[in-house]
């Protein structure tokens, strides 16, 4: 009986030793796929945009659609990985629907996505858009990269539930980019991310008025300035 234990006992232990155990995909501790940089990936946004210009007393409103693609992957002139994202554009026509309107090429961005950060040059500019391993509260200069001058971008929260342009998303977080008011005027940029999707939401509100009335913030009296709203319609690969 007691040998017969014995070999249960050893029969079990060699069992569990011999088991694989599951380890946990490090770029999903991470975060990194926040931002997945899989060629062919596509996301297609509606964008408003309205501009308000004291000078020439106008207020120009604009609808558009912009679909961001993942092109390629390379090494860039500095030996670092490298992606090609290129943005096209279908500019609103009231008398045509959006599938009879061809996209056209608007510009072409360079994203740097590592294990520490993601940094992404639009035109010109290099922004450091989201660094890992993504935690609640976490803060650092956006601009660190660039001449603009110190930005604290934060995680205001993380892994959150949200419905974007009719998509329910399961893990949604916000990167606080920058909030500040006085009197005359008000920046607010933000922008929001989904786990294996990207961006799926980015604000910019940036707007003025000296015509100080009170009671009344700036929002009700605007005189210059953005306000910018590109928000998800679908994504996928192609």
């Amino acid at each position: 009986m007691k040998t017969s234990l014995f070999i249960f006992l050893s029969s079990s232990i060699l069992f569990f030793s011999c088991a694989k155990k599951k380890i946990p995909d490090s770029s999903a501790l991470l975060g990194l796929d926040y931002y997945p940089t899989t060629a062919g990936k596509f996301v297609i946004y509606n964008v408003d945009s309205t501009i308000y210009n004291s000078l020439a007393q106008t207020t120009i409103t604009t609808s558009y659609l912009i679909k961001e693609k993942i092109a390629d992957n390379f090494t860039d002139n500095e030996g670092q990985p490298a992606t090609r994202l290129e943005r096209y554009i279908k500019k609103y026509n009231p008398t045509k629907p959006y599938d009879s309107i061809p996209w056209t090429i608007k510009e072409v961005w360079l994203i740097n996505a590592t294990n520490k950060s993601i940094q992404v040059v639009e035109g010109n500019v290099r922004y450091t858009k989201l660094i890992f391993p993504v935690q609640l509260n976490a803060n650092w200069n956006g601009n660190a990269k660039n001449t603009i001058g110190e930005w604290l971008y934060s995680y205001n929260y993380i892994e959150k539930t949200e419905t974007i342009g009719g998509n329910k998303l399961e893990k949604v977080l916000l990167v606080k980019q920058k909030e500040y008011r006085t009197v005359i005027s008000y920046q607010n940029y933000n922008e929001k991310y989904a786990k294996g999707i990207g961006l799926v939401y980015r604000e910019i509100t940036d707007i003025y008025s000296n015509n100080v009335i009170a009671n009344v913030p700036v929002e009700g009296r605007i005189e210059d300035g953005l306000i910018y709203k590109q928000t998800l319609v679908t994504y996928g690969y192609e």
